[in-house]
């Protein structure tokens, strides 16, 4: 039971650093909470390695003025010696051009330790709702994989949602 207490830490801990990376729109620093060959698939793309996704998050951080996220407890497993998450999330957002939204989603996640530290080293995002808090905006329905701690194949792409919102280019 120690080892699960330690690992869950660890991974809070990392869920904490990615979200004050988000609030001060630290791209650096949001990169480095990957392992240097991570992955993150979010909105149909699939960006791989530190660099990609520095460079990806800095473009969406130039249209959001703030974003708060809120992890909730990581559905944590630690057998077959892979460390494997799902985390609900949730973000209120202020964009640039004046508009708001909140988002209710949920990573897939992988991790590995490096230098003592808990990183991703994977991740698949599905945005669940955006939209007004009252929850009356957009709802996306994605594929069921079973209750913990089924994931989805490495391979998995998680639909367009946000591309267009974003505006990022080729």
């Amino acid at each position: 039971m120690r080892q699960f207490a330690a690992i869950e830490a660890g991974i809070r801990q990392l869920h904490a650093r990615y979200t004050d990376a988000v609030w001060r729109k630290d791209a650096a620093a949001f990169a480095a909470c990957f392992a240097s060959d991570g992955e993150w698939r979010i909105s149909g793309m699939v960006l791989t390695g530190r660099m990609q996704i520095e460079q990806t998050i800095a473009a969406i951080f130039a249209k959001m003025h703030r974003v708060l996220i809120t992890f909730r407890t990581p559905l944590l497993d630690i057998s077959g010696g892979a460390i494997t998450a799902r985390t609900m999330i949730d973000e209120r957002v202020a964009w640039t051009d004046g508009n708001t939204n909140v988002s209710i989603g949920r990573y897939y996640e992988r991790f590995v330790e490096e230098d003592g530290r808990w990183l991703f080293a994977w991740r698949l995002f599905e945005l669940h709702y955006r939209g007004s808090p009252d929850l009356t905006g957009d709802w996306f329905e994605h594929p069921d994989y079973g209750p913990p701690p089924a994931m989805p194949p490495l391979d998995a792409v998680s639909l367009d949602t946000s591309s267009q919102r974003w505006q990022l280019s080729d």
